[in-house]
């Protein structure tokens, strides 16, 4: 048996008989003689080798990875994103210096020799052997190129690459049999120029135009000679010729390139010395990937508009497919983000939501009768460090978005009322809506079981003063809570949910609404862009149209660009349009002298709901004008933060309400949104007004509480459960809420909670809606 040398090695005669092996394995394999599956040369055990003739005639080559470039309407870059950075050139664009370096240093008889380099595998067989180890391969730049596409196919996958580097006998036989493919069918210019898009330079960089950019902020067409040679050294072993990390190693390298160069008459001697005393000239440009890069603060539309793609079906049949077209990349997509509304967007949750704040803001616009999501932000930045976050609060968690969503407090209260003027009952339509009473029961459901308060549970209105009766309107504008529990008792939940239904209203995990009375005073989470575009359908006079947030879409392969079909708004009537109309009659009272005055646009109409949540959890604003509808959403994530006496964006509150926090953002965002656009008018309905005899009770514009109030846990019991109406069950401490009509402290009424009523994310106490 042959001796090992005592480092463990091949002894320089087995060195020597590997790589004679090699090279007649090469002679073989030109000749075109299929080599026997198992024993050649005693080199491969069984299984390992294939039979040359055996193998696939054509070598497949996937189209290379580049970046994506997300743009917005007007054609802008938000972002670039990818999971290789290359940029694919002719070789005309690249540098006659880098096409040289590369030749000289890793395949000096590129132009003379064929798919294999008999001359070079002699030459390296000798040197190993005098060496004692292998320190010259003699793999073409062909054969490099090859190993290249294998890696490239095998993507992100280590054990795919990791079968595409192995170093073993069944490869080389692929890799030289794939290169006299490759030689016949390409030549030599096309080899060389797509070797220098496809290999690896080190510091993310794939491709000579992305190395050229990292190293040098320049493009590959300009690169000098010292340039070029130090690019081209890299190649060999990133890690050890990294300039970044190792100047005086990649100095070394680059000089010894520079020198192969003269020694092969590409450049003169006089040339290469002159560049060898260049200083390297780095000017690195770090790399700029994902979202996180985006402007304006589209990181989180930048993220949306990733999980569509991952997500819909007309991008792929599955899943994986979709993500093997993205990580490919090479697409520049045109998404409907205006920059004008994305910037006013930003602007004005910075100015009213500072990031360091406990609590956060969210904010989407949505174009009436297009579905166009034109601005997408929120106040802490994208980002895993301190007083930023990766969650999207302003989408459903499929899309990035929070579990569950966020409850939305009184902003459900115009669903109840559209679907009761569908079912027939008029504007003027009254209820006693006494200050305090029980659930109605039973309460029919969409089957046959109905709802019904088998404990006698309770809720109430913002204050003593508030109770009826009250017609509509003024119930709107007060948002008061008993009004619209008996308008769900009156007409039963299945005309809700249907009208949530055609409004594509879902729960931020995508289930269904629950079935329960307690879904008018909004206990449900929901997300910004589902309410942004359900009121949307107000705006387009009952016509709702699903939110989308790409135009278009080309992808570049190779040569050729193609477009790729994109999802499409499907707009479909969700009521009547005289219903819509009287909606926004409605909700232009509460704008004008309800809850929302402090949101109310003073240039154009403009129609809106407020929001509070039990406790102060949440706070909402959610309004719209005939071409254009915003949410706007302000609490913790967590749902661990209450906000009162507290201080946002640099502003005390005592009690933080939908009209005076989310409503002023509303309004900065949209007045800016809108500037220089048409001042279109609402269709409106005429509702008569009560007589004063029928009016009861006052509210403060403030008295935006929908109140369901129960007793809450200030310990953080349950804090991190989002979708009941109140606290829980605990006793740990009081969940007072919004001041009375004369400004004095929230009432703290004590009621139980309707059986079966909790839903969220853990089993402690909850928080809910109250408006």
């Amino acid at each position: 048996m042959p001796k090992k040398r005592s480092g463990g090695g091949l002894s320089p005669t087995q060195q020597a008989a590997k790589f004679l092996g090699v090279s007649v394995l090469a002679g073989a394999v030109l000749a075109g003689i299929a080599l026997p599956a198992v024993g050649a040369l005693g080199l491969a055990a069984k299984g390992s080798v294939e039979s040359f003739d055996e193998l696939p005639a054509n070598l497949k080559t996937p189209p290379l990875s580049q970046r994506t470039t997300i743009l917005d309407a007007d054609g802008g870059m938000i972002a670039s994103v990818y999971s290789r950075d290359r940029t694919v050139l002719e070789l005309k664009d690249i540098s006659p210096y880098m096409q040289k370096a590369i030749v000289a240093i890793e395949d000096a008889r590129f132009y003379q020799h064929g798919a294999v380099d008999l001359k070079g595998i002699l030459r390296a067989l000798n040197k190993n052997a005098q060496s004692g180890g292998v320190s010259e391969g003699a793999s073409t730049l062909t054969q490099q190129y090859v190993k290249n596409v294998f890696v490239e196919e095998a993507g992100d996958d280590p054990t795919k690459v990791a079968q595409a580097t192995q170093q073993t006998l069944g490869r080389k036989i692929r890799e030289l049999k794939y290169a006299i493919q490759v030689e016949e069918e390409l030549g030599k210019k096309k080899i060389l120029e797509n070797y220098l898009n496809i290999t690896f330079f080190g510091q993310q960089a794939y491709g000579v135009e992305a190395a050229a950019q990292r190293y040098f902020s320049k493009s590959a067409k300009d690169l000098e000679l010292q340039d070029a040679a130090l690019l081209a050294g890299i190649v060999q072993s990133p890690s050890r010729y990294d300039p970044v990390n190792d100047e005086a190693e990649a100095t070394k390298r680059r000089n010894i390139v520079l020198q192969r160069m003269a020694d092969l008459g590409d450049v003169s001697q006089q040339e290469a010395d002159a560049a060898k005393k260049a200083p390297l000239g780095l000017k690195v440009r770090r790399p700029e990937n994902g979202c996180i890069t985006a402007v304006e603060g589209a990181s989180f539309f930048c993220e949306y508009v990733k999980h569509v793609f991952l997500n819909d079906p007309v991008f792929g049949k599955n899943r994986e497919a979709r993500a093997k077209i993205w990580n490919r990349g090479g697409l520049t997509i045109k998404t409907t983000l205006d920059p004008k509304s994305q910037t006013s967007v930003q602007a004005s949750l910075k100015q009213h939501v500072y990031k360091s704040d406990k609590v956060a803001a969210a904010a989407t616009l949505v174009e009436p009768g297009t579905g166009k999501i034109l601005g997408m932000g929120q106040s802490k930045p994208y980002g895993s460090g301190k007083n930023q976050t990766e969650l999207n609060y302003s989408v459903d968690a499929a899309y990035g978005g929070s579990n569950y969503g966020f409850p939305t407090g009184s902003t459900f209260k115009p669903f109840v009322a559209a679907a009761a003027l569908e079912e027939g009952r008029p504007p003027t339509q009254e209820y006693s809506s006494p200050y305090q009473m029980e659930y109605p029961s039973p309460v029919q459901t969409c089957d046959s079981k109905p709802w019904t308060n088998l404990r006698g549970e309770k809720l109430e209105n913002e204050s003593e003063s508030e109770h009826g009766p009250y017609r509509l309107r003024k119930a709107m504008e007060l948002s008061v809570n008993t009004y619209f529990v008996q308008m769900i008792a009156d007409i039963g939940l299945c005309p809700v949910v249907d009208m949530t239904d055609h409004l594509q209203v879902r729960q931020g995990n995508g289930d269904k609404l629950p079935e329960r009375p307690a879904i008018a005073l909004g206990s449900v989470g929901l997300s910004p862009l589902t309410m942004a575009s359900a009121y949307a359908a107000f705006a387009s006079r009952g016509m709702y149209c699903t939110p989308v947030a790409i135009e278009a879409i080309t992808q570049k392969v190779g040569d050729q660009e193609k477009s790729l079909e994109v999802p499409k708004s499907t707009c479909s009537r969700a009521m009547s349009e005289k219903t819509a109309d009287t909606v926004n009659s409605l909700l232009q009272g509460v704008v004008d002298s309800g809850t929302g005055k402090e949101a109310g646009l003073t240039s154009r109409d403009s129609a809106g709901k407020t929001g509070t949540t039990d406790e102060r959890r949440n706070a909402w604003f959610v309004g719209y004008t005939p071409n254009l509808s915003g949410a706007v959403w302000v609490g913790s994530a967590t749902q661990k933060v209450k906000m009162r006496n507290i201080y946002i964006g640099g502003e005390y509150h005592d009690l933080v309400y939908g009209g005076r926090v989310p409503g002023p953002i509303w309004r900065d965002a949209m007045s800016g949104a809108l500037e220089g656009k048409p001042a279109e008018q609402f269709h409106t309905v005429h509702i008569p007004d009560e007589d004063e005899d029928g009016e009861h009770g006052r509210g403060d514009e403030d008295d935006d509480d929908d109140h369901g109030r129960g007793r809450g846990d200030d310990n953080g019991n349950g804090d991190n459960f989002i979708g009941g109406l109140v606290g829980g069950a605990n006793d740990g401490g009081n969940g007072n809420g919004g001041g009375n009509s004369n400004g004095g402290p929230e009432p703290d009424p004590s009621f139980s909670i309707p059986e079966g009523f909790w839903r969220g994310q853990s089993n402690g106490n909850g928080t809910g809606g109250r408006g």
